[in-house]
């Protein structure tokens, strides 16, 4: 069945999300790197330890150099062992990571691939190579790489006598492909907690929130909304768990707090959670990460959603401005529109469906409106340019071996984005009028939007009816939000007559025809008898404006709404509902940025005003609420407290660790035995 809760989810902050994305970008070089003079990044996470500014280089920015090397030597590494070039991979760790090969487990796997490999190829030099792989590298790490290490090394030796393509012998499993992949995995999760080189943040993130919704839409039996693109983004395979080394075996016991926080945070058995702990030395958030890595994401279809983004949010210049050279990644959405007449007749009525009736003139008007625009801001500091992700693992392998190439892995890695966009004009010096009409009108709305952030209700207002008449018509709603934000900077500057005409003129008239307004207007109305202050960020949310400024001219001209938002607007929602049922706080959501992604807009503090007038602002339950019977509350509907038995956090601990239960069944057992742990695990037992 459909969830009613899935489809009007909590509001996101955007703007938090944009620092995540950028930062995404910037780590796998997916963008132009910045320079000296470029300007300032979107606004970040205040508590980021990942936010990277545009200024000269600093120690963050080697750090996120030197993070980026070592994720490509993982990259590098991993794609050998899939490939069965076992050599190219030791190689690569002898020169770049030469003490992760002091984890003997490690390296009695990747020589007895190695020898299987050999084999395989069949030829007479081979099985002499594969011979001299046994005498030299195999046995002796057999003998201390662990104690089964030598049972292992006796069984490998049957491939010398079984064929590859016999199905019955004893050593199917060690000629099956699938140990190539498994070795890559546990290889590639080696290397990441030992160079410390973890996915950037959003990666990781999007990993857990989609976990999240997963088991939330299991649990409560209904269908996800974004399940198409879920599906596609995260794989269900993961890579396989590291085995902790011998000597942290007998390491202390771990808090049953941390266990079971990161055992249900990422879906792990006790012992598994156990290990991971164990093989992090006890650091529960290193432990959560290396766990999260082990889940797989579809790195392409990841970065042509954070492309399309990038796009929608002006981060990145549009399509057309795309690096030669570098990965197509062009979005999914209106790519199959070419013809600019089947671009007018795709500006719609975002409520009625029907064609605008401006049709033509309506487009000749946003193109000479661009034409005006860049010529009256010359020197612009122009977005950045997309690029894509370095697809030729081949030279990063050979320049992660040759010192000489170290320092240039590609020749556009190290190009600044002055050049390269000296470079890219030299192409583009064409009309205006030959791009893409959909990245013309891109430039337009997001120049409304950053106007709107900036309170300039009355120009974004003027500009808008200029080229489209009819927008305010089927928006006004969001007529009566700029104009609300035009009354208090008025009442805000001391001159209260030409306050009141803009009610008289606007706000009144709007409100009459829509009763729902009446009370946001007496709100407003309340601030002339306040002393002349900022009152315009106290009553109301500009970055929360300015999207739905952004929203509603997008649909209006047929341009969709970004997957990715999609995916985190729904994702955010669940892991709310996810963490009632489980009646507590999230312990990774400020390591993951989730707390900044709802954090919608932290000045507004108890003013109401912009949430009544923002569609995206209809769900506000508290996050303690209780559901005893499972339940999600109705959206819309009063937090209700719980009159069940409270539940000492101990003993909900200890009926999970006993019971092997999650942290929401454990609390139903115990609300049904008046919070005794003890009769609960007595009467299952019985």
């Amino acid at each position: 069945m459909d969830c009613p809760q899935l489809n009007s989810p909590l509001p996101v902050n955007w703007d938090a999300l944009d620092a995540l994305v950028l930062d995404f970008a910037r780590s796998d070089r997916l963008v132009a790197p910045p320079t000296a003079s470029a300007s300032p990044s979107p606004p970040s996470s205040p508590s980021s330890t990942t936010t990277v500014t545009s200024s000269a280089p600093s120690s963050s920015s080697l750090s996120s150099s030197s993070s980026y090397r070592s994720r490509l030597l993982i990259r590098c590494a991993r794609r050998a062992i899939e490939l069965g070039d076992v050599d190219a991979a030791l190689a690569l760790l002898r020169a770049r990571a030469p003490a992760a090969l002091a984890d003997h487990r490690l390296l009695f796997h990747l020589h007895k691939q190695r020898f299987v490999e050999l084999v395989r190829r069949g030829t007479e030099a081979d099985r002499d190579a594969a011979l001299d792989c046994l005498r030299t590298a195999l046995a002796p790490c057999a003998l201390d790489a662990y104690p089964e290490a030598y049972e292992e090394f006796k069984h490998i030796m049957l491939v010398l006598i079984y064929d590859k393509e016999d199905q019955s012998s004893p050593v199917v499993n060690e000629w099956s492909i699938k140990r190539r992949f498994e070795l890559a995995g546990l290889l590639s999760s080696i290397l990441r907690a030992h160079l410390e080189a973890y996915d950037p943040v959003l990666s990781l993130t999007l990993r857990y929130l989609i976990s999240i919704h997963k088991a939330f839409c299991t649990r409560q039996g209904i269908q996800s909304p974004i399940s198409d693109l879920t599906e596609r983004l995260l794989f269900e395979d993961r890579d396989p768990p590291v085995v902790p080394p011998e000597c942290s075996l007998e390491a202390p016991s771990f808090d049953e707090v941390d266990v079971q926080a990161l055992a249900h945070a990422v879906e792990l058995t006790r012992q598994g959670a156990v290990d991971s702990l164990k093989f992090a030395k006890g650091h529960l958030y290193q432990a959560f990460q290396n766990e999260l890595c082990r889940m797989k994401l579809d790195l392409t279809l990841l970065d042509k959603l954070v492309h399309e983004y990038c796009v929608y949010r002006g981060i990145v210049e549009g399509s057309s401005h795309v690096l030669s050279g570098t990965a197509d990644l062009k979005c999914n959405q209106n790519n199959d529109v070419n013809n600019e007449t089947q671009l007018y007749c795709e500006m719609t009525n975002n409520q009625n469906g029907h064609c605008s009736t401006s049709g033509i003139n309506l487009d000749d008007s946003w193109s000479r409106r661009l034409h005006r625009d860049r010529h009256i801001m010359p020197g612009q500091q122009r977005r950045k340019r997309w690029r894509g992700r370095l697809d030729d693992l081949d030279y990063a392998c050979d320049a992660l071996l040759d010192p000489s190439k170290h320092d240039s892995l590609s020749p556009t890695l190290d190009m600044d984005e002055d050049t390269m966009v000296e470079k890219q004009d030299l192409v583009e010096n064409f009309n205006l009028s030959d791009k893409h009409m959909e990245d013309q009108k891109y430039e337009i709305i997001l120049e409304m939007r950053d106007l709107t952030r900036k309170g300039m209700a009355s120009k974004v207002v003027e500009e808008i009816s200029s080229i489209d008449p009819d927008f305010f018509q089927q928006n006004p709603i969001l007529l009566f939000q700029l104009k609300q934000v035009e009354f208090l900077k008025l009442v805000a500057a001391g001159d209260h007559v030409s306050a009141l005409k803009v009610a008289s003129t606007y706000l009144g008239p709007l409100a009459a025809n829509n009763e729902a307004l009446l009370k946001p207007l007496k709100e407003t109305l309340v601030t002339l008898i306040q002393p002349n202050e900022d009152v315009v960020m106290n009553a109301l949310s500009l970055p929360v404006l300015a999207s739905s400024v952004q929203v509603a001219m997008s649909r209006r001209l047929g341009i969709e709404e970004p997957q990715l938002m999609k995916i985190v607007r729904t994702t955010i929602h669940t892991h709310t509902e996810w963490f009632k049922l489980q009646m507590c706080k999230d312990r990774f959501e400020h390591l993951l940025k989730i707390d900044s992604l709802k954090e919608v807009d932290p000045s507004l503090g108890s003013h109401r005003k912009s949430k009544v007038l923002t569609d995206e602002c209809a769900n506000g339950s508290s996050q303690m609420t209780t559901c005893s019977s499972g339940k999600v509350p109705d959206e819309g509907s009063s937090p209700q407290v719980s009159s069940e038995v409270a539940c000492d956090e101990n003993a909900i601990l200890k009926v999970m660790e006993f019971l092997a239960l999650p942290r929401a069944d454990a609390i139903q057992l115990l609300m049904q035995y008046n919070g005794n742990a003890e009769a609960v695990i007595q009467q299952i037992f019985q």
